[in-house]
């Protein structure tokens, strides 16, 4: 639906407001069931005091039914309609005075109704298009998973709307037998559930010491939830991989122009089959107990425990089992990590999550009062899981913090420090993990030229009163 802005002008001699009888005829016009028949949806309205000027934010599927509804009002002054947007949607479109993008891939969501969304889950907008959203640190406060509302974003397209009814995930390639399966005949096989931290490569980016493009993400852009699907291992297996076959590609249904290449392309992603945890790979259908959202990837998303996201595809409609390295865009010249070491430009591939730990409390500039306060927060790793967490406060030595809850594979830990805080002023406090493999979070990470995996180690000042 459109949106539009109706604006009444009215002198004081004509105000319906005077005559009891017309003043009720106006709000029983304004009534939201009266307004239902008219086939719009009255937003908001205001009456400017002292001016007899009344405004109303309105949708309506064509200018045609609001002129229609707002007629009365003519009687007694002006009317003028005008189309409008919201602020969401003049930031998705990129101008006051420009549309919508679109695209000619398929059905996708509404770039303005997902910012939106985003926006009132409480997820701190980067872009609004494509849509890139990272949790709050207030928000990751709590239990092992994310609600879904609060789960970070990161698009690179629009937002496909795929359906169940008509959703199909084909399988071929070097494989003896290809498939094609329906969503609801992959929850009739055999699934696992699996509590999974998925973190954007670019997460933590704007640490990086000259300033690096791309997406700003601060410290919010990894989450964790619990994944429910078919593992990759049981489809493949029905596939029947041929001898030759070496790696995996997956493709999803968003897809669009890309820097330096004149074509259209899908995201894809290839994983071999020699890679570390690929036999975890699960086609999740639910995310925490029930569909993931469409912005999340619904209905079937591929979940990889302990890589960056990148190598999690969402809105996953095709695997192609291929004999050779694969060489997509999102392969070759995105998440890489480059350096320029001795004058040469060396590169690999963004692969397992780097080891990191994150402070939710106490908060960045909160003021705390004088005694002992908790300190807490998650730590990760794709290599093994977390050995130890290590804080300072005010960079005095480190102390090892306590590790809670279990372990699980491919999923963060909580920790918490108890500690004293006995004199006012200015403080710090920073944390430091290690994991079983023996990485250390360094105090400064590698710049790298796209602004991939820093893990350096936070600070979070604070104030003792």
């Amino acid at each position: 639906m459109a949106r539009f802005i109706v604006k009444h002008i009215h002198s004081a001699a004509t105000c319906p407001a005077q005559n009891p009888q017309r003043g009720a005829m106006l709000l029983n016009h304004l009534s939201r069931p009266n307004v239902a028949r008219f086939g719009i949806r009255i937003h908001g309205e205001a009456v400017v005091k002292g001016e007899h000027t009344l405004y109303l934010i309105v949708e309506a599927d064509d200018s045609g039914k609001v002129t229609e509804f707002v007629a009365p009002f003519s009687t007694a002054g002006s009317v003028d309609v005008y189309p409008a947007s919201t602020c969401s949607g003049v930031v998705a479109a990129g101008s006051c005075d420009a549309p919508l993008p679109t695209h000619d891939l398929g059905p996708s969501l509404n770039p303005e109704d997902a910012c939106q969304e985003a926006i009132d889950s409480g997820l701190v907008v980067h872009r609004a298009h494509p849509l890139n959203c990272e949790t709050s640190i207030p928000a990751l406060i709590g239990g092992v998973v994310m609600p879904n509302a609060r789960f970070y974003l990161r698009n690179h397209f629009h937002i496909p709307h795929l359906t169940a009814e008509s959703y199909r995930l084909t399988i071929g390639g070097l494989v003896a037998n290809p498939l094609s399966l329906g969503i609801h005949e992959l929850r009739g096989m055999r699934s696992e559930s699996r509590v999974v931290t998925l973190e954007c490569a670019g997460n933590g980016r704007t640490l990086f010491d000259p300033p690096i493009e791309g997406e700003k993400w601060d410290y919010g852009a990894v989450s964790t939830a619990e994944w429910t699907g078919v593992p990759l291992s049981e489809v493949l297996k029905l596939a029947v991989l041929k001898d030759n076959a070496r790696s995996v590609v997956f493709q999803g249904a968003d897809g669009g122009k890309v820097e330096g290449r004149s074509d259209s392309v899908n995201y894809e992603r290839s994983l071999k089959l020699e890679d570390r945890h690929f036999d975890e790979a699960l086609l999740a259908y639910a995310m925490n107990g029930e569909p993931p959202s469409i912005a999340h990837g619904y209905p079937l998303r591929l979940i990889m425990p302990n890589w960056y996201a990148v190598a999690s595809v969402k809105w996953l409609t095709h695997i192609e089992v291929v004999a050779n390295d694969f060489d997509g865009f999102f392969q070759t010249d995105r998440y890489r990590y480059r350096w320029n070491r001795g004058g040469k430009e060396l590169t690999e591939p963004v692969t397992l999550q780097k080891v990191r730990a994150l402070i939710t409390e106490p908060g960045a500039f909160e003021e705390l009062p004088r005694g002992r306060l908790a300190i807490r927060g998650v730590a990760w790793s794709g290599n093994s899981g977390i050995a130890q967490v290590s804080v300072s406060v005010g960079d005095g030595e480190w102390r090892p913090a306590r590790l809670l809850g279990e372990s699980r594979p491919g999923s963060w830990r909580w920790w918490e420090l108890i500690a004293d805080f006995n004199h006012p002023g200015p403080s710090s406090v920073r944390a430091r993990a290690a994991d079983l493999a023996r990485n250390i979070q360094p105090e400064r990470a590698e710049w790298n030229a796209l602004g991939y995996g820093n893990n350096s180690i936070q600070r979070v000042p604070i104030r003792i009163i």
